[in-house]
């Protein structure tokens, strides 16, 4: 297992807090610097806002001075990429607020990397049309054809980063594995948790948000912690070998999304994502860091894990607290 790494004093105040009064932010992480060897520091980022079928945010991922100033405020929480969502050629518009994302990365000394939704809309040749989507994501983005933007595009040991968020599918990863290897420049795949049906064609897992075995408790008191325990425990015993990353997320609430299922983990006055992190340094050592820490999200305020704007000082998972926790997003 690539070990897990990361100065905890240097979390504990790596994100403010959202309370009467906003801190101001530059001040409040002037001196936080990741220590030597630790974890790249990745956030996922949702590109669709600006979309009608999204809600408003307040801005568009088409902006290009909206994507320059996020990429800056990101650096000053010495987050190092952006990890974007996306569904390949299928959605133009993320596919659109990828490219930008991309050259505006370039352009401030930042790296992005795509987080690829798996194809499901394609009974019976899913593995195909996975296929087709990484093959377009790599002549585009990262082949020597794609330009020079390709140069902001996150790499491990030299080798492009494709993260994978799996679906209810078909595909066959094996034959997507074997494909991908015989481009000229291959990728190394992370898998969202472990795949016991195809532990092979991947290079490593990533944790995930989710509220652990009891599964969503109606007042968000289950934050994943025993989730986390397994992932980080499996990452150790049985995949060794495996690059291992981290997850950490300061709650969830999907009520303003569309494809809501009211589900809920509570921000508890920002202990679910200190204990988050808290259980990344328990599993760690400073021997063998990991290369990632994922901040899971930066700005997707549809699910309520967004820390764009901060993380909210108080809300234990009442009605009460989770309405103020949505109007500070807004």
């Amino acid at each position: 297992m690539k070990r897990l790494f990361l100065s905890l004093g240097m979390l504990s105040f790596f994100l403010p807090v959202i309370g009467c009064a906003k801190p101001n932010l530059k001040e409040s992480l002037t001196s936080v610097q990741a220590p030597a060897g630790g974890p790249l520091l990745l956030a996922i980022y949702q590109p669709w806002f600006g979309n009608k079928e999204h809600i408003n945010v307040g801005y568009s991922c088409h902006d290009p001075s909206v994507l320059r100033q996020q990429i800056a405020k990101a650096r000053e929480l010495n987050i190092g990429g952006f990890v974007v969502n996306w569904y390949g050629p299928r959605k133009q518009f993320e596919d659109e607020s990828y490219g930008m994302l991309q050259q505006a990365a370039l352009q401030n000394n930042f790296k992005v990397a795509v987080q690829y939704d798996e194809a499901v809309d394609h009974p019976g040749y899913a593995t195909d049309a996975v296929i087709v989507d990484l093959q377009y994501l790599y002549d585009k983005y990262i082949s020597r054809q794609a330009g020079p933007s390709r140069d902001a595009y996150l790499r491990y040991n030299g080798k492009p980063v494709i993260f994978i968020f799996p679906k209810d599918s078909s595909t066959d990863w094996n034959k997507v594995r074997q494909v991908t290897q015989g481009w000229p420049d291959p990728p190394v795949l992370i898998y969202k948790d472990q795949s016991e049906k195809y532990p092979n064609a991947f290079d490593g897992f990533y944790a995930w948000v989710q509220p652990g075995k009891a599964g969503w408790a109606r007042d968000g008191s289950n934050w994943g912690e025993d989730y986390l325990e397994y992932f980080y425990n499996n990452m150790t015993h049985y995949h060794r070998d495996k690059i291992a990353v981290g997850g950490v997320w300061p709650g969830f609430d999907d009520t303003r999304a569309s494809w809501s299922r009211n589900r809920h983990i509570a921000n508890r006055c920002g202990k679910t994502f200190e204990d988050g992190l808290k259980m990344f340094r328990r599993y760690s050592t400073g021997q063998s860091p990991a290369p990632y820490l994922l901040i899971e999200t930066w700005n997707d305020y549809e699910e309520g894990t967004a820390i764009e704007r901060g993380i909210n000082q108080c809300n234990a998972g009442s009605d009460d607290a989770l309405k103020t926790a949505r109007a500070s997003q807004q």
